[in-house]
């Protein structure tokens, strides 16, 4: 199975080593590699640092942080190889940078699959940046290429205006699934879509207050394609992942926000498909309804 990579971005003070922080302190078992380009821009807090030398600190909880300098290639190489396997790459992107041209040079690498660009920005400075005659382009450009863009600091503006900003939003990247997260507090099964283990599918789903989620897990087989296309359509789904039987076998099916893909799966997994989202929008008679529509048998 190829190793999932979600790239954060965003500009400068949206907010992304706090998030990169909390998805460490939060991994329960799941083996993440951070890649930042230098460590002196990725502040990882300090009880988190078991050991630190050669452009590579070792994270509590069996995680890494590599920094990559010029060569992101090689880097995503050895992470590949490397063992005990891992099961997600986070690459943290530079203020400045467009997280789709990261993502291309992810898709050069053998082995990997591109799972999601996230995007922050800060409720408070993201108009104000985006109005700047030295900002506006990359802030904009960075906004267009999101599947999923989270609000941050949501806490620092008001209830209206937290609500004028995601229309705005709405308007710079209509495509993209939106969030809201303060203090990098969001679930992390709604921005990384690893399923490394069986164990892993949760038929409880996530317990964050702000979101909902269910598992679709049908006795026969589906129609993988049709299922992840209409789910990649339905504004309510942040995410979707799981394993699920097709006409021919097993497929591996992922949605990010308006994305999918689906994948044959050569290895024996129980069949569910995790889907989350937020809680004021989720609506799982409807997604049972999507199932029902699938189903071939």
């Amino acid at each position: 199975m190829k190793l999932p990579v979600t790239v954060i971005g965003g500009y400068l003070g949206a907010g992304k080593t706090t998030l990169i922080n909390s998805l460490l302190r939060h991994a329960d078992g799941l083996r993440l590699a951070v890649l930042v380009n230098e460590f002196g821009a990725l502040a990882i807090d300090e009880d988190l640092i078991e050991a630190e030398g050669d452009g590579l600190m070792s994270i509590s909880g069996g995680c890494v942080c590599c920094a990559f300098g010029s060569d992101m290639i090689g880097v995503l190489e050895d992470i590949r190889d490397a063992s005990p396997a891992f099961d997600h790459v986070l690459i943290e992107a530079s203020g400045v940078a467009l997280p789709a041209s990261i993502m291309t040079t992810v898709g050069l690498v053998a082995g990997f699959r591109p799972d999601a660009t996230v995007v922050l920005a800060d409720a408070e400075q993201i108009r104000r940046n985006a109005k700047d005659r030295f900002l506006s382009d990359t802030v904009l450009r960075q906004l267009a290429q999101a599947d999923i863009l989270l609000l941050t600091k949501p806490d620092l503006v008001s209830p209206e205006g937290l609500q004028d900003v995601g229309v705005w939003l709405r308007e710079q990247a209509p495509q993209a699934r939106q969030l809201h997260a303060a203090h990098g507090d969001i679930p992390k099964e709604a921005l990384l879509g690893a399923i490394p283990l069986p164990r892993r599918i949760n038929a409880e789903g996530t317990s964050h207050a702000a979101f909902a989620s269910c598992v679709l897990a049908p006795a026969g087989p589906v129609d993988v394609e049709a299922l992840a296309r209409s789910l990649a359509a339905e504004d309510g789904i942040t995410r979707a992942k799981g394993y699920l039987r097709g006409p021919d076998g097993l497929y591996l099916a992922h949605v990010v926000g308006p994305r999918q893909s689906v994948e044959k799966s050569g290895e024996d997994h129980p069949v569910g498909m995790v889907c989350i989202g937020p809680r004021d929008t989720f609506d799982e008679e409807r997604l049972h309804d999507m199932l029902a529509g699938a189903r071939l048998d």
